[in-house]
């Protein structure tokens, strides 16, 4: 994102009648409510005839009301609706369905007062009915020092479980699970769930490595030597010296020309307590976040602030990349925070009380932009923002709107209402897992909290008493920092240790391999990982509940096939349960140096969590670092492993498809994407069947089962404006691919998009308006 684009409108209207009726609908929609247990309910789906199905739930004990939401009824969004009860059991049919027609749906029920949400089903209309849930391990797979009584479970009431032990893969034939299986000797337990009537569940496995086979990371200091780039603040400390400290930063990184590819890195850690008048401006490479367990613990009254700050920025926020905001509450000194930021910008666990703006004071441009996780008391607005994607929140109130808004999971969202104004809004998000974090415990020692997985959340992860989930000793962490080498690290991961990566430049003559589950990669500060002579950066085993947070890879001048690759090809382990999560993960290809890497991340694993990454092949940066033969990148994300889920999916530039997306059950919750600036001409930028150009977003042929919501792609053939692509979505024409809510622009009328998704859609008008299709097919 770089170039100059016509001014959206200013957006005037206040939503605080509709925010207040909104935020009634999504509680009728199970916002809020938390995740099910099978033992309290039973469900059903039964064909009545060729075109109805009628859905059944009875809750075990009575409920004052059932809400059904289901997704996939041709030409139809999601729907919402209070089913009826008759005699305890709860019932709604729906129709317009047709043979092999399948519908995504689940329950939110009350229980004695609070409500409840259940696991997501599907029924396949003449098919077999519901599918059975994928059985659950306790504890998940993982390495432990002695033997584990480990318990299995589905969320379908009345289901078997059948296991094996010995590698096999379970059948209708394999042991029947009675009760809680002892794991003395490394193994891996598979299981599957049966239940008459319905399909049996996908294939979940859980691999455990038990005692001597362990690897046990030496021990760590538990407060460990950050290095010279951590600025650890403590409230004891006068006010004065803390804003010192934080200026002379952001005066180092503040300068779009001069600090937008420095190798400088910067991590402000602010310590559980109160800090009044600190304002904290943000810059390039810099991440602010507390320490305390959840966001009230540390309290700023002041500001942490992004804006347009040069004058070079001509008052635009396009280019205001790799900054972030964690784990706050801050009390804004004018009644609202600014965070005007494009790309790789996330804003998580903050607790702003009072107003968030989105766009730059001078309502310029911006390109962002990704929020999770976080509380707004007042109003959020977005303004000038092109697109915004926010999980798991909430808001006061909304506004604004111009090409692409998307929300899961987050009361106080507009109503569903794209394209005018072009809101797409999800009541819940199906399956996420919030950050890893460091914080400080009661006793001084640093720990890193790790957040439980959810399923169909809503709101912050810490409004009702605080984040679920479990914690490590900073001894169970190296830390990485300036010295280190690629060496260092693997001997670091293959003792057993996670890793913490301070802020800082690694240059990497091997790959990083991490082999064991349940492996914590975080990072700080934007520490960058740059593969030397063609090595693949990192790769992660197809193991369990890997966490990789934090980290930017900048690809190296010799080329690399992948930055990142999840899973061996060919992983078909299941790890529904606990899967491997990328968040905040950043790849960039050229801008700081001619880098070149054919695919930027390549996700083999099932059920990989894909939470904000942005991958950018640079259209700008230093001199003799970017153009269409230096830079060269094929693919920004290809995913081969099936159901995956990415939330945030922002892929620029590359020279063929952006995205290919091979893997079953795939979904996608909010897209950006900008088709390559500077390709040189058409004859020689065609896709492999002939059409022009390669599509933004392309679904392999085979596949079968895809979803995605909210989905925007922009051309801006600056170099060749005749240029032209066929259309920025490539999907295989089934039932069971769905998209909702597509947008195609062209920028300053540079290029065209002939159609949005295969051939519907209308092409790109001139004036930067878009062209936007509400569902496919």
């Amino acid at each position: 994102m770089n170039r100059i684009f016509v001014q959206p409108k200013r957006r005037k209207g206040v939503r605080g009648a509709l925010a207040l009726g909104l935020s009634a609908l999504l509680i009728a929609a199970g916002i809020g409510g938390a995740t099910a247990a099978a033992a309290d309910y039973s469900q059903s789906a039964a064909s009545l005839n060729a075109t109805q199905a009628q859905f059944s739930f009875t809750p075990a004990s009575p409920a004052r009301y059932v809400d059904i939401h289901y997704t996939g009824v041709p030409g139809v969004g999601q729907q919402n609706v209070r089913m009826t009860d008759n005699g305890g059991t709860w019932r709604h049919t729906v129709g317009s369905l047709s043979a092999g027609t399948v519908l995504d749906y689940w329950f939110t029920y009350e229980k004695n007062g609070p409500q409840y949400d259940t696991p997501h089903f599907t029924y396949t209309h003449g098919g077999s009915g519901t599918t059975v849930a994928s059985p659950t391990f306790d504890p998940p797979g993982g390495s432990y020092p002695s033997a584990r009584s480990v318990t299995l479970s589905s969320a379908t009431s009345g289901a078997t479980i059948r296991y094996t032990v010995d590698g096999s893969t379970p059948t209708a034939s394999s042991t029947v699970y009675t009760g809680p299986i002892t794991v003395s000797a490394s193994s891996t337990i598979s299981a599957i769930a049966l239940k008459s009537g319905s399909a049996n569940s996908p294939v979940a496995s859980a691999s455990y490595t038990i005692g001597s086979t362990q690897a046990t990371c030496p021990v760590q200091a538990e407060v460990p030597d950050f290095g010279p780039n951590v600025r650890i603040f403590d409230p004891g400390m006068s006010a004065a010296s803390i804003q010192s400290r934080l200026d002379a930063d952001f005066n180092a990184q503040k300068d779009t020309l001069s600090a937008q590819f420095t190798e400088r890195r910067y991590a402000h850690l602010f310590k559980p307590g109160v800090y009044n008048g600190i304002h904290d401006n943000v810059g390039y490479y810099t991440s602010v976040a507390g320490l305390g367990q959840n966001p009230g613990d540390v309290v700023i009254n002041g500001d942490v602030t992004v804006d347009a700050f040069n004058e070079s920025d001509k008052g635009v926020a396009l280019q205001n990349f790799w900054r972030s905001a964690e784990n706050l509450a801050v009390v804004p000194s004018s009644g609202s925070t600014r965070w005007a930021v494009a790309q790789a910008a996330p804003f998580r666990r903050m607790d702003i009380r009072g107003g968030l703006q989105l766009y730059p004071a001078s309502y310029g441009f911006a390109s962002g932009g990704y929020t999770a996780d976080t509380k707004v008391s007042g109003q959020a607005a977005s303004i000038s923002q092109q697109q915004w994607y926010t999980r798991d929140s909430s808001y006061g109130s909304w506004d604004g709107g111009v090409w692409n808004m998307v929300f899961s999971g987050t009361s106080g969202a507009p109503a569903n209402t794209f394209p005018n104004p072009p809101e797409t809004t999800l009541g819940t998000t199906p399956v996420s897992r919030d950050v890893p974090y460091l914080y400080l415990d009661g006793s001084g020692k640093y720990r890193v909290f790790l957040p439980s997985l959810r399923t169909n959340a809503s709101g912050p992860s810490w409004a009702n008493g605080g984040t679920q989930g479990s914690s490590l000793p900073m001894s169970q962490f190296y830390v990485v920092k300036a010295g280190d080498t690629a060496s260092s690290i693997n001997t670091a991961l293959s003792q057993g240790c996670n890793l913490f990566f301070t802020p800082g430049v690694y240059h990497l003559n091997q790959t990083l391999n991490v082999t064991k589950a349940n492996t914590v990669v975080l990072g700080v500060g934007y520490p960058t990982l740059v593969p030397d002579n063609g090595v693949d950066a990192m790769k992660v085993a197809d193991v369990d509940g890997v966490r990789l947070k934090g980290l930017l890879f900048d690809a190296g001048t010799t080329n690399s096939q992948s930055l990142l690759t999840v899973g061996q090809a060919g992983s078909m382990t299941n790890h529904a349960a606990n899967p491997t999560t990328l968040q905040d993960v950043f790849f960039r290809i050229g801008g700081q140096i001619a880098g070149k890497a054919t695919n930027s991340l390549i996700v083999n694993s099932r059920d990989t969590i894909i939470d904000h990454i942005w991958a950018w092949r640079a259209d700008h940066g230093n001199a003799g670092t970017y153009g269409w033969t230096i830079n060269t990148g094929d693919t920004g994300v290809v995913v081969n492993g099936d159901n995956v889920l990415a939330t945030g999916l922002f892929v620029e530039h590359y020279q063929k498809y952006q995205v290919i997306w091979n893997g079953q059950n795939g979904r996608t919750i909010f897209f950006q994407n900008e088709i390559p600036y500077d390709v040189p001409d058409q004859a020689g930028w065609k896709s492999p069947n002939g059409l022009n150009g390669y599509a933004a977003y392309k679904v392999g042929d085979n596949v079968t089962t895809h979803e995605a919501w909210g989905l925007g792609s922009y051309c801006f053939f600056n170099d060749n404006p005749s240029v032209n692509l066929y259309h920025a979505f490539e999907v295989p024409n089934r039932s069971g691919v769905r998209f909702h809510n597509l947008v195609t622009v062209s920028l300053n009328y540079k290029g065209t998009i002939t159609h949005v998704i295969n051939d519907a859609g209308a092409v790109t008008p001139p004036d930067t308006r878009p062209s936007n299709l509400v569902s496919y097919p």
